[in-house]
């Protein structure tokens, strides 16, 4: 954010823009991009689905957790906020850094993965794109945050401006070269934004993705976080119109080309170049371009998590690292055997541990509490079957490449 008016009531007036400002909203069926740009959606949502039943049932809920961290993490390292998702599954467990500024940024991503699991448990199901829901969003997110985080500063002034949870902005706003629309204005707005972008089909939605997460942004509907609600709302579209099942996550697509997913969300804020450059105030072609972008870093990461969940390939990475640990003593002889058949059956009733195991019922009920106090598997109850978990300390071992190890 460069500017922030400081005539409060000036800024809060409807200065009258008309909503065609930010069309083209949707790239036109006669654009000479939409084939290609068809195309990719298509493949986006073929992988996408396949990718999800390739998944046994039993994994879907933990592969979820772990990417509901990874998420997370990508989403602040394009705020410019560095937290490990091993300082993440700390925070989850109320184990905060005594250092001020890390205990902030934990508590931040407490606060965006609560969001996301509201998301991903339908909480705007249906009506992901609609005012209501992006003002819910922005309100459960700010509301957890520590009161520190809460303001932005004027860049000229130095004044601190306190961000309120889930309230329009009241001020008037520049965003690099981009001048937001007048506060009054932004109902009017986010009106027509889920107007036409939350009534399109399952195959229209997809493609629209990105002209979505930009247009909103160019909007700027709060005083700050308007990236952070951007993301998930376009998580909460894709988890929808995909039903991925929220196994992956494009966020950290965005965050590892995040020059270029900047770049095009500056030039998208450009004007039409010419008679050729569609029918609206801002450009067809470049939107075309960080659609073809964007769908291009979802389809990215499909084959990214597809290829780390190869059955084979994961249940290889697993043992070794079993193998290890129980010749460092840190694991029972058994814990492999009780792993292997959890990773074979997808879960494991808790009276057949000692079946797998081949010993007494006294070892089998020590390996497995030995496993779950590693944060390798997960119950419900403590009769509910054994699933697997995906802890993040483990993710370098198990998951190479979903993040940076922990230094």
């Amino acid at each position: 954010m460069n500017g922030i008016d400081r005539d409060d009531k000036v800024a809060r007036q409807d200065r009258g823009e008309r909503v065609t400002l930010m069309e083209p909203l949707l790239i036109a069926e006669s654009s000479r991009h939409r084939e290609g740009l068809t195309d990719l959606a298509f493949d986006l949502a073929r992988k996408s689905a396949g990718f999800r039943r390739s998944l046994p049932p039993s994994l879907l809920s933990s592969l979820a957790t772990l990417v509901r961290s990874m998420n997370c993490y990508y989403s602040n390292l394009i705020e410019g906020h560095d937290t490990h998702p091993v300082d993440i599954e700390r925070a989850l467990r109320n184990d905060y850094s005594q250092d001020a500024r890390r205990r902030n940024l934990q508590m931040e991503a407490r606060a965006h993965i609560a969001v996301q699991e509201w998301i991903d448990q339908g909480g705007i199901a249906g009506r992901a794109l609609s005012t209501q829901s992006l003002l819910e969003i922005h309100r459960r997110f700010c509301e957890l945050l520590p009161e520190e985080m809460l303001y932005v500063e004027d860049p000229q002034t130095k004044e601190k401006i306190p961000v309120v949870p889930g309230e329009l902005r009241t001020r008037d706003v520049e965003v690099g070269t981009h001048v937001a629309i007048s506060p009054g204005a932004i109902p009017r707005f986010l009106e027509r934004f889920a107007l036409v972008y939350g009534a399109l089909g399952q195959a229209e939605s997809t493609l629209a993705s990105a002209a979505a997460h930009h247009r909103l942004l160019w909007i700027h509907p709060f005083l700050d976080g308007n990236g952070r609600v951007a993301r998930l709302m376009s998580h909460a579209t894709l988890l929808e119109t995909l039903e991925s099942g929220a196994v992956w996550s494009v966020a950290r697509g965005l965050a590892r080309n995040v020059k270029e997913y900047k770049q095009h969300l500056a030039n998208c804020d450009l004007p039409r170049r010419n008679d050729l450059d569609g029918r609206g105030n801002l450009s067809e072609e470049v939107l075309a371009e960080f659609t073809r972008f964007f769908l291009r870093v979802c389809i990215d990461q499909v084959n990214f998590m597809e290829r780390l969940m190869q059955p084979e390939r994961l249940r290889a990475r697993i043992l070794l690292w079993a193998e290890e640990e129980i010749r460092l003593g840190a694991l029972p002889v058994n814990s492999g055997a009780i792993l292997e058949a959890v990773l074979y059956r997808g879960e494991l009733p808790r009276g057949e541990a000692a079946n797998v195991t081949g010993g007494s019922e006294r070892n089998a009920r020590r390996t497995v509490s030995a496993l779950i106090d590693a944060g390798v598997l997960v119950s419900e109850s403590s009769r509910a079957p054994l699933r697997l978990a995906f802890p993040a300390a483990l993710a370098a071992r198990w998951m190479p490449g979903l993040f940076p190890e922990k230094v």
